[in-house]
C-alpha cells in the first residue's frame, strides 16, 4: 500500500491539520480499511493515532487507486469537541464481542392454550365422522336466506327502471 499526501493544510481556527491523500492499493487488491490508514497515516504524519480521524475514503471505479480526507489534531479533547460523532465512531476499532456461558438448563418453551370450541360450532361425533370418512366439505347453501338477516323487497320491474 503506497499512500500519497495530495495537500496538506493547516487550520488554525480548528486547531487541526487536514490532509487530502492518495492511496495505491494494487497488491493488496481491496481498499484498506479506515483503521488500517488511520495507523499508515498518523505514522507518515508522525502524530499520534488517537489524533487522525480518516473522515472519507473514496475508490476510483475500476482503479486499484482510493482518495481521501482525514484531520489530525492537536489534542484528543479538541478531536472529541469538534470532530463529528459517526466519524469517531468510524474511526475507532470495533470491540470483541463477549462471551457468553451458556446456562446447563434447557429451558422448554411454553405450551400453546388448547382451543376450544365454540358452542354454535359443535357437532356430534357422528356427523364429524361421517364427514371424515366421505371426504366432503360442508358447503353453503346458496339459495338458503340467512339467519337474522331481513334482505328487502324490490318492487316495480327491473325493465320499467331502465326506460328513459
Amino acid at each position: 500500500m503506497k499512500i500519497t499526501v495530495l495537500s496538506k493544510k493547516d487550520n488554525p481556527l480548528l486547531k487541526r491539520k487536514e490532509v487530502i491523500f492518495s492511496v495505491d492499493h494494487s497488491k493488496e487488491g481491496v481498499t484498506p480499511s479506515r483503521l488500517e490508514l488511520r495507523k499508515k497515516l498518523a505514522e507518515l504524519l508522525k502524530a499520534k493515532m488517537e489524533l487522525v480521524y480518516v473522515e472519507e475514503v473514496k475508490t476510483k471505479t475500476g482503479e486499484p487507486t482510493s482518495i481521501g480526507r482525514l484531520n489530525a489534531y492537536e489534542s484528543p479533547e479538541r478531536a472529541e469537541l469538534i470532530e463529528r460523532k459517526h466519524i469517531i465512531l468510524r474511526n475507532t476499532p470495533p470491540k470483541a464481542p463477549e462471551k457468553q456461558e451458556k446456562p446447563e438448563e434447557k429451558k422448554t418453551p411454553p405450551k400453546a392454550p388448547e382451543k376450544q370450541e365454540k358452542p354454535e360450532e359443535k357437532k356430534t361425533s357422528e356427523e364429524s365422522k361421517d364427514k371424515e370418512a366421505s371426504g366432503k366439505k360442508e358447503k353453503p347453501d346458496e339459495n338458503k336466506p340467512l339467519e337474522g338477516v331481513e334482505t328487502p323487497e324490490i318492487k316495480g320491474d327491473a325493465s320499467e327502471s331502465t326506460k328513459a
